[in-house]
């Protein structure tokens, strides 16, 4: 089965003053493409410091990260951003979206910063928005949508790229018990046509509906099971 990425005996530390903080000790695992995963632990457990590292944000301490057969950590901080931009999809807790722009434009952002926007990329951007089921709102602004339909849109953002995985910070933190419902059951429907997702989050109603979840605590794996 290939990966979608691999993680071995991954570190980050940091110096506070003469105290050296070790927010991640040495943490390896492997998701295949295809999987769906969730991210858990108590705060201070490590969960921001594997995002940051997932998402090409940040540089480990040690330890090495791979996606598919790039291999992260040592690149610099520009060639991360190649990757990011052009393989990982972001979904945030705030939606991140830009305020000036349609749900469409907003769809598109990643395009941008590849220097890609085709055509049939402009059609692509707008089937991805009636996948989420915004179809009627292609040309709304972020101010005349619920946090749900701003959800949506993110998630489209993110599938924009193709990428090889999704990345997800606590996706449905700003949402109702109704919406979240309804943003967990589309990544379902996301992961079964094959997209691998990562989400990190400390809600248990995500953890029960994942295929797996991974808990850290005090910097370390500290229980991998699968559902």
């Amino acid at each position: 089965m290939s990966l979608a990425l691999r993680v071995e005996e991954l570190a980050k530390h940091y110096v506070l003053k003469s105290e050296t903080v070790r927010a991640l000790r040495g943490v390896s695992f492997d998701v295949p493409e295809g999987d769906y995963v969730a991210i858990m632990g108590p705060s201070g457990s490590g969960k921001s410091t594997l995002l940051n590292l997932l998402g090409c944000l940040d540089q480990p301490t040690s330890g090495n990260f791979f996606l598919r057969d790039v291999s992260i950590a040592q690149l610099n901080d520009n060639q991360r951003s190649e990757v990011r931009a052009a393989h990982i999809g972001f979904v945030f807790q705030s939606y991140n979206l830009i305020p000036q722009l349609t749900v469409v434009e907003n769809i598109e952002v990643p395009l941008y910063y590849q220097g890609n926007l085709a055509p049939d990329q402009r059609s692509y951007c707008k089937q991805l928005a009636e996948m989420v089921g915004l179809g009627d709102r292609l040309r709304h602004r972020p101010t005349q949508l619920s946090g749900g339909q701003q959800q949506r849109v993110a998630i489209a953002r993110s599938l924009a790229n193709n990428p090889y995985f999704i990345l997800a910070d606590e996706p449905t933190g700003n949402l109702d018990s109704a919406t979240t419902h309804d943003i967990l059951s589309l990544f379902e429907s996301l992961n079964e046509q094959g997209k691998t997702i990562v989400i990190v989050t400390h809600e248990d109603e995500v953890a029960s509906r994942v295929k797996r979840v991974i808990r850290l605590r005090d910097g370390e794996i500290d229980s991998d099971t699968r559902n």
